[in-house]
Parts: C-alpha cells; sequence; structure tokens
C-alpha cells in the first residue's frame, strides 16, 4: 500500500495500534501453566472488543487469530494444547483487518527468568529490527533494510532466518513489496514515499517454521510507513 491521503495514514494508525495494543494485552497476560490456545483466545476477544478480525483467519484460514510459537518454533505457531512453562521463549505475532486497512507487529517474549543468553537474543533481536527500520526511508534502496539487519547480526555472532522475510501491506496482509530480505541481498528496488511495510526478523503442520539446526531464535516486526524523514512505525499502543 502507497499513503495518498490523511485518511488512509489515520486508518492504518487505527489498526496499527489494535495489533500494538493486542500484542501488549496478550504479553501481560501470559503465564507458566496456561495453554497457547488460552492465550490466543485473549487475543481473539482484544481483537473482537474493538470490531477487528484476525488478518491470518481472514487471509488464509490460519487455525487461530494469532500465531504463537515456543522455543524451537521460529514463527506461525499455531495455538493449541501446548502448555506454557516458566522459561520459555514465546513469540506472538498479531496481525489485523479493521474497514479495510491492515497491520501486522509481533515480538519475542521470555517467560520469567531466563538464561542471560537468552535475554541477550531477545534485546539484540529488538536492536536488529531497530537497525532495519532505520534503513528506511523515501528514495533508500529496500536491500539497505537487510544490510543494516545482517551488520548487526553479524557483529554479536547471529545467524539470520533466509524464509522469512518482511513484506508490503496496508489493504491485504501480504501485497507488494511481497518479499523484503531482512538479510544481505542485491534487491534493486527504492522506497517511495507513503509505502507501507513491515520490517520484521514450513514445518509439519503447514504453517510453523523451525530453526535447522534446532536453536532458539526470536523475532520483531513493527509496521512502518516511508516518509522523507525516515520510517513513521504505525504499530506502537496507545
Amino acid at each position: 500500500m502507497t499513503i495518498t491521503h490523511e485518511a488512509e495514514l489515520d486508518g492504518l494508525k487505527a489498526i496499527g495500534r489494535i495489533v500494538a495494543n493486542t500484542l501488549q494485552g496478550m504479553a501481560q497476560a501470559m503465564e507458566p501453566g496456561m495453554t497457547t490456545g488460552e492465550l490466543d483466545g485473549i487475543g481473539r476477544a482484544m481483537l473482537e472488543a474493538v470490531g477487528a478480525y484476525s488478518a491470518p483467519e481472514v487471509t488464509y484460514d490460519f487455525p487461530g487469530a494469532t500465531c504463537i510459537s515456543v522455543n524451537e518454533e521460529i514463527a506461525h505457531g499455531i495455538p493449541g494444547d501446548r502448555v506454557l512453562q516458566a522459561g520459555d521463549l514465546v513469540n506472538i505475532d498479531v496481525s489485523a483487518v479493521k474497514d479495510g486497512f491492515f497491520a501486522d507487529t509481533g515480538a519475542s517474549f521470555p517467560l520469567g527468568e531466563v538464561m542471560p543468553r537468552v535475554a541477550r537474543l531477545c534485546r539484540d533481536g529488538r536492536r536488529a529490527m531497530e537497525a532495519g527500520i532505520a534503513a528506511v526511508g523515501h528514495g533508500r534502496p529496500l536491500s539497505g533494510i537487510g544490510k543494516a539487519v545482517g551488520r548487526f547480526a553479524a557483529s554479536r555472532g547471529y545467524t539470520l532466518i533466509r524464509n522469512l522475510a518482511s513484506h508490503g501491506v496496508g489493504r491485504a496482509l501480504h501485497e507488494y513489496p511481497e518479499e523484503v530480505a531482512t538479510w544481505p541481498n542485491r534487491d534493486r528496488r527504492r522506497i517511495h514515499r507513503g509505502l507501507v511495510l513491515t520490517v520484521e526478523r514450513a514445518g509439519r503442520d503447514g504453517w510453523t517454521l523451525y530453526a535447522e539446526p534446532r536453536a532458539l531464535a526470536v523475532q520483531y516486526e513493527h509496521t512502518v510507513v516511508a516518509t522523507d524523514r525516515g520510517a513513521l512505525i504505525v504499530t506502537r499502543p496507545g
């Protein structure tokens, strides 16, 4: 989507706040002994309370209102009977639609006390996303996002998941530019003013992505609008 007038930006900001508030509410509610299905139910209730609908359900008939991925699961985990335990690393991905506008956000959260290396992974994952967002702006190359993330990751000794890319969003959950690599790449496309995209960092069930070789992974995601002054983040709680 490309923003062309203020009403479109207002609609995008509205759904952006909704998904951000839902993500925050789910993160605050999760506790040991809760199933991922129960946590998903909290997210569903929050979306329904403000008249929003789960984007993956509407678009892909995904079997859940949100995606919840635990430990070895990287992304797109299906909510269900898995019981959350103290020390788990839980990724929550919330995308929704209201009044024809879509927004997408997500983050990884340690449940209770975790090893220092896991806390560092979470901190650095968020910083990698922020480095990618800082590369967004009118006239800048799309490849700059991946290069910025890649430089940060390499400096900290991390590897990047290369089948989970950022994407355009706004009037659909996934739209042009359909795949924005968040790793070093040779994409020659450039970002234009008003472009709406995400910056984010198939398993056996057809949805869930797993790390190979098995390792903990984090994912952080914001929906942003490209402007002359950089990225405008619309998925902040408020």
